[in-house]
């Protein structure tokens, strides 16, 4: 979900809470520096390799290149722990690049044409540009099969430099870029796979296939299943080095086997009923079974990327460019990168080749109108985003080792995948500073981003009437509640000439069962029953819990079992998230937040206040036609 941080409306608008919006900054501050830490230390790792191969070429390399013996008896692996780190703990890294994919095809913002053609679209071009690029300008050096350095961006990187220099209320932007880099990281490891494996046996492939279909039916298990899947994966990961795939990529085919799905909200409130119990008769029976219903609530996948995700940013990541970054940098070698093809060809690459793929296609995309864009993904932003995509660090220097052989070749190749992020980090700066001077943050918000769509929006009243009222709501929200009867005045004041639109901004923060709410609302809207749906949430505040929602379903006469299917559904959580991703485009801190005419709403919102403020915004428009 996007973070959008709001605060209620109090009827004052001089009178907001200030010290929640106070804590809700911080708590903002606390979650952005979370994702920082992630990349900050990637980049002391890649530092501090520097600095060591520098320093003492001799240790830096003599440590790397030591062997470590794993196995018992004759069974053994041999491993120097440069490998170990390349092709061990990078599978790991990779499971959770499988597991984002898999998410992000079955929950996520690739499970519909519409919204995955602008990412999906972008990132193919982001990997054939920069490829082609590569290769004109290397042409010659005898080393163009190494396009495959300038193909990915790093993820790590890029979230966290999004979070250092993007633009503010950057989250359509960053899901854009989150959707890219999945697609973009499913074409690198496609590319590892086919191009750069040797000494291929597919016997031992065999083996793997049994492992994965192992892996597949472990999910009916109905306990242990966390032991076979571990042993299952080491069985795949061995099959794969004996094949001579590249092992890191069995991590990728274990996470497309885990399953994902939404929770479901029956399970949920049983975990918490457990857990009542729990609180009210402390034993080890009930704690156990409280912990096991809540963990069963979430999906695998999900679980696995919560446990996964800091061993991968705290400790994976910061050693492979420790162990990956080492280049030297004396005059000499500086001197060769300046001149060689091969450096120039990855800067080329990763910096005008990724702008170009990425800004150039989603301009050819708008053009034409394949895709969604949503408010807040502006043409200066996706440059920005275009700009960063340039990052390439983790994925290139792993390709630097398996498409160059010459150590020298390898320097000038990582001096360029340094520079180049550099040049791409200070290039998407520059252009996240000039679009936000030329839309200064006061400006933010002030007109309705998204037109009042009918297709899209759930509207109240004549579709052609001349007076337009959208409601950015919470149904938990007692100051949304006490707008409903303003909105109702207000429609039997003007009939036929109103129409009124609700939008969804649900404040998580002070209200957890908001966004279920929101949800239901949409799940009843697809039997067309939104707005009667609504009544009765903001008839019943304090009673939205899952089974509260579907004994109103069952009262409104509404099927139960689609409507059940509809709340687990990607399309419902979507256009939920679409609302409050636009709320947070349009700098919305606050509900109710109403649009008179397209114009932001400031002041009270009583029912004469909103008549006036309609009539008013509508004169100019007459005098114009």
């Amino acid at each position: 979900m996007p973070n959008l941080t709001i605060i209620e409306r109090s009827p004052d608008p001089e009178e907001v809470d200030t010290g929640a919006k106070r804590s809700s900054v911080a708590e903002y501050i606390r979650a952005m520096g979370q994702v920082r830490v992630g990349a900050l230390l990637l980049l002391a790792a890649t530092v501090l390799a520097i600095a060591w191969a520098n320093l003492s070429s001799g240790s830096y390399h003599g440590f790397w290149d030591t062997h470590v013996t794993l196995g018992v008896a004759d069974l053994r692996l041999d491993f120097t722990l440069h490998a170990l780190v390349n092709d061990a703990l990078m599978a790991v890294f990779f499971f959770t690049v499988g597991l984002e994919v898999r998410r992000e095809f079955a929950i996520g913002e690739l499970t519909t044409w519409s919204r995955a053609v602008v990412p999906v679209l972008a990132a193919v071009a982001g990997l054939a540009l920069p490829a082609l690029l590569y290769v004109l300008v290397s042409s010659g050096s005898g080393y163009e099969n190494a396009w495959g350095i300038v193909i990915s961006t790093d993820t790590a990187f890029l979230v966290g430099a999004l979070a250092l220099i993007g633009p503010k209320a950057p989250g359509r932007l960053r899901v854009f870029l989150l959707a890219l880099a999945v697609v973009d990281d499913i074409g690198a490891l496609s590319i590892i796979a086919l191009v750069y494996t040797e000494n291929f046996n597919p016997v031992p492939l065999i083996v793997a296939a049994v492992g994965l279909a192992g892996i597949f039916l472990t999910r009916y298990l109905r306990s242990g299943r966390g032991l076979i899947y571990g042993t299952l994966s080491i069985v795949v990961w061995l099959s794969f080095l004996g094949s001579g795939v590249h092992p890191t990529l069995a991590g990728v085919a274990i996470a497309l086997l885990v399953p994902v799905y939404r929770p479901d909200r029956r399970e949920v409130e049983h975990a918490l009923d457990l857990a009542r119990t729990f609180r009210q008769s402390p034993n080890t029976e009930y704690a156990r079974a409280a912990a096991n219903s809540l963990r069963e609530s979430i999906s695998i996948n999900e679980r696995l990327q919560s446990a996964y995700a800091p061993y991968v940013a705290y400790v994976v990541l910061p050693l492979f460019a420790l162990a990956n970054a080492g280049v030297r940098l004396n005059g000499d070698i500086l001197a060769a990168a300046a001149t060689s093809s091969v450096t120039w060809g990855i800067i080329v690459g990763l910096v005008v080749g990724k702008f170009l793929g990425v800004f150039g296609s989603t301009a050819l995309v708008r053009l034409f109108r394949l895709g969604e864009f949503g408010p807040g993904l502006t043409t200066e932003r996706i440059a920005g985003g275009g700009a960063l995509c340039g990052i390439g660090f983790t994925i290139s220097l792993f390709i630097v080792d398996l498409a160059i052989e010459d150590e020298a070749v390898q320097n000038e190749a990582r001096v360029g995948v340094l520079t180049a992020s550099i040049v791409a980090f200070l290039l998407a700066a520059l252009i996240f500073r000039i679009s936000d001077a030329v839309k200064p943050a006061q400006e933010l918000g002030r007109t309705l981003e998204r037109p009042v769509d009918a297709t899209r929006d759930h509207i109240y009243g004549a579709l052609d009437a001349p007076l337009t009222l959208v409601e950015y709501g919470d149904f938990q929200c007692g100051f949304c509640l006490k707008a409903t009867g303003s909105v109702e005045e207000v429609h039997r004041e003007l009939g036929d000439r109103l129409r009124y639109v609700w939008r969804h901004a649900p404040l998580t923060r002070y209200h957890p069962n908001a966004l279920a709410a929101a949800e239901a609302s949409e799940a009843a809207a697809l039997q067309g029953m939104f707005f009667e749906f609504e009544r009765s949430l903001f008839a019943d505040q304090e009673n939205q819990l899952p089974s509260h929602i579907i004994r109103r379903a069952q009262d409104l006469g509404l099927d139960v079992e689609r409507f059940e299917a509809d709340l687990k559904s990607a399309a419902v959580a979507a256009r939920v998230r679409d609302d409050m991703l636009d709320a947070e485009a349009m700098d919305i801190t606050a509900v109710p937040t109403f649009f008179v005419n397209g114009k932001r709403h400031i002041g009270p919102y009583d029912a004469q206040s909103l008549i006036r403020a309609l009539e008013e915004s509508a004169q100019p428009q007459a005098a114009r036609n």
